[in-house]
């Protein structure tokens, strides 16, 4: 719209309206006009084109509009359909959607529409006028980004339930409790440590294998192997008190732990094996005679097929939860996977660039395997067993010993050696850090998780053991896990 102050051209004719007459418009030539009338004819033909919707346009002349801004008190919000009272026939969400509407559009305290300035109020903010400073900051401003939804007005919004976004895990950087475990080995390609379904730990050291309960605290010497032999591995059954070790002069040894006995001796690998792993009643042991055999406890042969195809030493070993396939990880860089019936790998995957001993398959996702690397590749890496495929690579910063997977949260624990020692809690997929625990001196190269999921064990060369609580219990489990303060302090397993 043109200027409404701006004076009216003497060479094109006034508009026309319905409530003037021609002679006030547009009189002869000889009446003179004088600048007073002007001033006070065009106010008038401004507000007679705001107010009168069928005036006529002069057909000499083409208004423009700029823009039209109303006074607040002539607005009429029923149009926008947020009024205090549901319109009638409509039905709830449209209500509900007004309902949140109008608590985005004038805020949580706004129990309806705020009313037009009356004479009163004007008088009172001109009384009180408010602060000139109107950027000053106000710490009741600051508000997190999901309070500026309509969403976020809780107490507003009857009948609208949200869930409260949840404050980051916090995870306990020191050990709750520490065991000494003398003569615990440095060695990257042994795995010493394993704990039970019933709740005991079983630790390797020297030519002797030892339990602590983790109810009682109580520590038994299961075996010794005398000054010939030595423990390279251990391994429970998935269930019963049945443990599996490893030596190394090759031999696999049964053991019934409830009653301390050895069961049988099983043979057939010519060098030490540092890897075991269950699957029901058949166990695999990896040697350092590159090969895997598999062993049926029930059988009375040492040994029901060998797996060939590593070109170093076997030092990984994990069966995947339904027990269809196995993973393995050698000194040759490789992670191969095998089924239940075949001699050769079904999936090889050659993209470490450093021994394979971090094994984990996922209990979340069928076919979801991760694989760490040693020191020279210092990757965690993922892959889909299912569909053959590399899913994603994060460098840790060091040499990755042993990888956990969580059975309670989407989460998992990897323990590193050379450069930092280190122990990081990751949550997949973002691969974001939860926690970085530290306390180990030498490289952690033993992990194990406790039955109820919530607590880990971690070894390492400095010749002890430490226990950390990292993941949180189920949610069907409402009960503090069976390793609670009575644990706390230091003592020593053997």
């Amino acid at each position: 719209m043109d200027d409404p102050a701006a004076p009216l051209s003497n060479n094109q004719p006034a508009p026309r309206t319905p409530s003037s007459s021609s002679s006030q418009l547009n009189p002869p030539p000889a009446v003179p006009r004088t600048p007073q009338a002007l001033q006070s004819l065009a106010p008038s033909r401004h507000i007679d084109r705001m107010i009168n919707s069928n005036h006529h346009q002069s057909p000499s002349r083409t208004i423009y509009s700029d823009r039209f801004i109303p006074s607040r008190s002539g607005s009429n919000f029923a149009l926008f359909d947020i009024s205090n009272t549901p319109a009638e026939g409509r039905d709830d969400s449209s209500s509900a959607y007004a309902t949140l509407l109008r608590a985005a559009l004038f805020g949580p305290d706004a129990a309806g529409v705020v009313p037009p300035a009356t004479p009163e109020k004007r008088n009172l903010i001109q009384m009180n006028p408010p602060s000139p400073n109107i950027f000053r900051f106000k710490t009741e401003t600051r508000r997190s980004m999901h309070s500026l939804s309509p969403f976020g007005f809780d107490d507003v919004v009857t009948g609208v339930h949200h869930s409260p976004v949840k404050a980051p895990r916090k995870v306990p950087r020191s050990p709750y409790k520490v065991l000494d475990a003398p003569a615990l080995q440095d060695d990257f390609y042994l795995n010493l440590v394993d704990w039970s379904s019933h709740n005991v730990l079983a630790v390797g050291l020297g030519n002797c294998v030892y339990l602590w309960n983790a109810c009682s605290s109580k520590v038994t010497k299961l075996c010794d192997l005398g000054i010939d032999d030595s423990v390279c591995s251990v391994g429970w059954a998935q269930r019963g008190t049945h443990l599996a070790v490893g030596t190394s002069n090759g031999k696999v040894q049964i053991w019934d732990a409830s009653r301390c006995r050895r069961i049988r001796t099983m043979e057939g690998h010519r060098l030490r094996i540092g890897a075991l792993a269950w699957s029901s009643s058949m166990l695999s042991s990896g040697s350092r005679d590159k090969s895997i055999l598999q062993r049926d406890i029930r059988a009375q042969e040492d040994f029901v097929s060998k797996l060939s195809g590593h070109k170093s030493e076997v030092c990984g070993l994990k069966w995947s939860y339904d027990n269809r396939e196995l993973a393995s990880g050698g000194n040759d860089n490789r992670l191969f996977v095998w089924n239940q019936h075949s001699t050769q790998p079904v999936l090889k995957y050659c993209e470490h660039t450093a021994a394979v001993k971090a094994i984990a398959w996922s209990p979340h996702l069928h076919g979801l395997l991760a694989s760490g690397g040693g020191t020279a590749d210092r990757c965690i890496r993922f892959w889909n067993t299912t569909t053959n495929s590399h899913l994603s690579c994060m460098d840790t910063g060091s040499q990755v010993c042993n990888l956990v997977w969580s059975k309670n949260v989407n989460e998992l624990v990897s323990t590193h050696g050379y450069s930092q020692n280190q122990i990081i809690v990751w949550r997949y997929p973002t691969m974001s850090k939860l926690a970085t625990l530290t306390g180990h001196t030498y490289r952690v190269l033993y992990l194990a998780i406790s039955p109820d999921g919530q607590t880990i064990v971690t070894g390492a060369g400095d010749e002890t053991l430490r226990f950390w609580n990292v993941f949180p219990s189920p949610k069907s489990q409402n009960t503090e896990s069976e390793i609670g303060a009575s644990s706390l302090g230091r003592t020593v397993i053997r």
